[in-house]
């Protein structure tokens, strides 16, 4: 029986991961810009941004977790075998960082809102 050598593949969650992590923090930086400059009429708009952020912290931790998994289960020979546990666990860590950097920012706009 020949086996072929079948070359690793970089995990699909893992990339979609770092990218929806990615945009969850720079979603996370708007928020709080918008929402130190807006006055009453920024602590909507920061609201309405912050739901893209935390979807999109959350699908980054998702897909990053899962994407962890698809990485760490083991494969019989002539499956494919996945990579990218590095783009999975920096995809987890945007996530968390930009999910909780857009609640930081939504408080930030209902606290300057208020005054």
């Amino acid at each position: 029986m020949v086996h072929l050598d079948v070359p690793p593949v970089t995990s699909g969650l893992a990339v979609g991961s770092l990218v929806a992590g990615i945009v969850s923090t720079l979603v996370s930086l708007l928020v709080i810009c918008v929402g130190a400059v807006g006055g009453v009429g920024g602590a909507w708009a920061a609201g309405a941004f912050t739901l893209l952020g935390v979807l999109a912290g959350a699908g980054a931790v998702v897909a990053g977790l899962l994407g962890l998994r698809q990485i760490r289960l083991p494969t019989a020979p002539p499956a494919v075998r996945f990579t990218g546990r590095g783009l999975a666990l920096a995809g987890v860590g945007c996530g968390v960082a930009g999910l909780l950097l857009s609640l930081l920012g939504l408080g930030l706009a209902l606290l300057l809102g208020l005054r």
